[in-house]
């Protein structure tokens, strides 16, 4: 596993985030170090997938990265029939994700790794869909669209798993859950010049919303059933049921 310095370098002080090659080749590092819970929502996928996949669908992992949640699901599923679909728009992630499938056969569920914007895939016959820190990456106004695409090509009883950054509602907690969260990347080798450059690259490219605001919008979009499966400081999995 490569180590994540990309932004204890001054050559990449001031760049906007982006999943370009040099993300990718660090990306199992970065989110080990960097998001709270990673690895409880990459397991909870699986039990979901074990769960809630039915015979004959498909699954969906939109912005998949490096195929950690379409590998879950692939692992989980005990179901005939099934495919999975793992999309991302970065041809770094994309390409690494092939290899990283190709190198751990299995015999489920068959998996497609496909380079397109998550916003024009068509979503059908699905039993299981996964956005695993996607949906922040995407516009505003994007987003309602996106959810009522998921809800529509999902069977009846199909799952969805949200996973996002969020803030809170009231400001004196936000402002401990930002501080929990550095406090997380210091503890995991991380320095606060690394911890500032990293944030300022984020800005205007991850846009965190409230878990209130992603309960409203699912509902909206026809989930009859929403609620939060975990949680661990500002990182939240929330899942909702068509």
């Amino acid at each position: 596993m490569s180590k994540d310095e990309i932004y204890a370098s001054d050559a990449d002080a001031t760049r906007p985030f982006e999943f370009n090659e040099d993300v990718a080749r660090v990306f199992p590092d970065m989110l080990r170090r960097s998001i709270p819970g990673y690895a409880a929502s990459i397991e909870a996928i699986g039990w979901l997938a074990a769960r809630y996949v039915r015979a004959d669908t498909r699954c969906y992992d939109l912005g998949c990265s490096l195929g950690a949640a379409a590998l879950a699901m692939r692992d989980n599923i005990s179901q005939p029939g099934c495919s999975i679909v793992a999309v991302d728009n970065a041809p770094a992630m994309v390409e690494r994700c092939r290899q990283r499938i190709a190198s751990k056969p299995g015999d489920g569920a068959e998996m497609a790794v496909v380079e397109a914007d998550i916003r024009s895939v068509d979503i059908q016959r699905a039993s299981m869909v996964v956005m695993n820190y996607t949906l922040q990456f995407l516009p505003l106004d994007d987003r309602v669209a996106l959810m009522a695409k998921i809800c529509h090509g999902l069977v009846n009883g199909g799952i969805f798993l949200l996973s996002e950054k969020v803030v809170d509602e009231d400001d004196s907690i936000e402002a401990l859950l930002i501080d929990l969260h550095h406090e997380y990347k210091r503890r995991n080798a991380y320095s606060d010049l690394e911890i500032s450059r990293k944030r300022a690259a984020l800005e205007n490219v991850l846009i965190p919303e409230s878990i209130a605001a992603h309960r409203t919008r699912l509902g909206e979009a026809g989930f009859r059933h929403v609620g939060v499966l975990l949680r661990y400081f500002n990182f939240v999995s929330l899942v909702a049921i068509r």
